[in-house]
């Protein structure tokens, strides 16, 4: 039996946090194939994601609070072997979207594996780590989800949902460290969160997923979808009016930079965001 634990260190709910990203990605798939679009979700969502999530906390060794989990238990040599088994058993599946996803798929796991392994430690560097999660968790899992569940066998990639995906990623992943620098610290990891500071962090944040939105409304202006561009728009406002609040708190006292708040904005931008893309996806399918 697997002990809770392990169960608990997979962090298997913190899934939803990167739900948006292939959400938004089906969203510009043209011919979509079903299965497996649901298969995809399930390597993703419940097996390679909880792998990840795994392996850092079994490198990290986290005493304080973790995404997720505020009080995380210790890691054991079963969480190890269950990390594995998961990425194997992912990647095995893979192989029946193609041989291409089974591929990308891999690259995806070594990547985040070279992030958490102490040998390598990509999340060490502010700059190399911050890259690595938006280009592998970001760009490439746009690249993976668009071409492994397109029906059509020779497409075009759109560069901006490559982009998009990345900055998405990119403005959401600082927020998530802002309550764990002396951690990150104590650890010899120099996280980008931690080189901005707190109001840094915010203004950089707000930079990227503002030039996220530059690039989605070229994208559906292009396709000449104001109403699309308008809903995902809508949806955006209660993140920005917590996001707003939330920078203010932090000016005034730095404690506010905590775990209950940065989860609570992960919660509404992932709700808010995923509500967006389904929507966005229904629609489509309605066309």
């Amino acid at each position: 039996m697997i002990s809770a634990d392990s169960i608990k260190l997979l962090r298997i709910p913190f899934s939803f946090f990167l739900a948006p990203l292939y959400f938004f990605t089906l969203s510009m798939v043209p011919h979509i194939d079903w299965t497996k679009a649901v298969l995809i979700f399930f390597i993703l969502n419940f097996l390679i994601y909880p792998a990840s999530n795994g392996y850092n906390s079994y490198m990290d060794r986290d005493t304080e609070s973790i995404g997720g989990i505020e009080k995380p238990p210790p890691p054991s040599q079963e969480l190890f072997y269950i990390t594995i088994l998961l990425d194997i058993t992912g990647i095995l599946l893979s192989l029946l979207i193609s041989p291409a996803f089974a591929v990308l798929m891999l690259v995806y796991v070594v990547a985040s594996k070279a992030y958490s392994y102490r040998g390598i430690r990509l999340k060490q560097f502010a700059i190399i780590g911050y890259l690595t999660v938006i280009i592998f968790q970001g760009a490439l899992t746009f690249l993976m989800v668009y071409s492994g569940v397109n029906k059509i066998s020779t497409i075009t990639i759109p560069w901006q949902g490559l982009c998009i995906c990345a900055l998405l990623i990119g403005g959401f992943y600082p927020l998530t460290q802002i309550y764990q620098h002396k951690q990150d610290a104590a650890d010899g990891v120099a996280t980008i969160s931690y080189k901005l500071g707190y109001t840094g962090t915010f203004i950089f944040c707000g930079i990227i997923y503002f030039v996220a939105w530059i690039l989605m409304a070229q994208f559906f202006l292009q396709q000449n979808s104001m109403s699309k561009l308008l809903l995902i728009t809508v949806f955006f406002i209660p993140i920005i009016i917590y996001f707003s609040w939330w920078f203010l708190q932090v000016k005034k006292d730095h404690n506010a930079a905590s775990f209950k708040n940065t989860m609570r904005m992960n919660w509404i931008a992932a709700t808010c965001t995923n509500t967006a893309f389904i929507i966005l996806l229904i629609w489509n399918h309605f066309e």
